[in-house]
């Protein structure tokens, strides 16, 4: 069966193994066969304005029983390219919520508010960001420190409809500064990268239900995937693609990992 050629699962979250407050039919029993299996676990999202620890607990609620390891967030990929970017220690300016800020405390740095004397810029989306935050931001980037974006979505989907995403307001500093961030989140591949090395996994599966996001971030970081048509991409969309940008494969839902040959 399709477990046996991996040895670990990338899923990614809405649309794969939940739709907003209720598991995705089939995902939870799947999820758990994996792990009979002995196939390594991570939870993969670009959603950097949940702790880890927030998005483990509502994995459990829907029946999931994630561990707080198995969860791995853009805003932790995001603070962890700091490491390999600016000295330890030094302050970064967070645009974000408290889940992000706490992931650059974690890893030794200072998250801050203001532009002065700032190393780095890191940028997630808040629904309470606004200009002056944004103008802070413009002007340490402008002064040369390094930036970091946790994801470039453009929206957010929500129970009235796509809302402006982390990726909009990119554009924006995009804009002002003239300057490109450095991305964490799929389809860039820092994220992904990060998952599969927490598990020492050699042959990961990336598990996701978007084409623009989970599939081309597999591509890009040259793992295998899978495209489960419970969310935003549809069959037709696959067709559309040249083949080295198409999923490794295409099914209805999870309950294929335990079918397929």
């Amino acid at each position: 069966m399709l477990l046996d050629r991996y040895d670990a699962l990338l899923l990614d979250l809405d649309g794969t193994v939940y739709r907003g407050r209720e598991a995705v039919p089939g995902a939870v029993e799947a999820v758990a066969s994996a792990r009979g299996h002995g196939t390594g676990i991570r939870f993969v999202t670009n959603n950097a304005t949940r702790s880890p620890r927030d998005v483990a607990d509502h994995l459990t609620e829907l029946g999931f029983r994630a561990a707080l390891d198995e969860v791995s967030t853009s805003a932790q990929a995001a603070a962890a390219m700091l490491l390999d970017l600016v000295p330890q220690q030094a302050e970064v300016l967070v645009l974000g919520t408290d889940a992000l800020a706490e992931e650059v405390r974690l890893r030794g740095f200072t998250p801050v508010t203001r532009a002065a004397g700032v190393a780095a810029v890191v940028q997630g989306l808040s629904q309470d960001l606004g200009w002056r935050e944004l103008a802070e931001a413009a002007v340490a980037i402008r002064a040369g420190a390094r930036w970091v974006a946790c994801n470039v979505d453009a929206t957010l989907p929500t129970e009235r409809g796509l809302l402006p995403g982390n990726g909009a307001l990119v554009a924006a500093l995009r804009t002002a500064t003239g300057a490109e961030p450095l991305v964490a989140g799929k389809p860039a591949t820092p994220l992904l990268e990060q998952a599969a090395k927490s598990l020492g996994a050699q042959r990961p599966l990336v598990v996701g239900d978007r084409l623009d996001t989970d599939v081309l971030g597999a591509v890009n970081a040259g793992m295998d995937s899978l495209l489960v048509l419970t969310g935003v991409s549809t069959r037709a969309e696959v067709d559309e693609l040249p083949a080295d940008r198409r999923p490794t494969y295409i099914a209805e839902d999870l309950s294929v990992l335990d079918r397929l040959p």
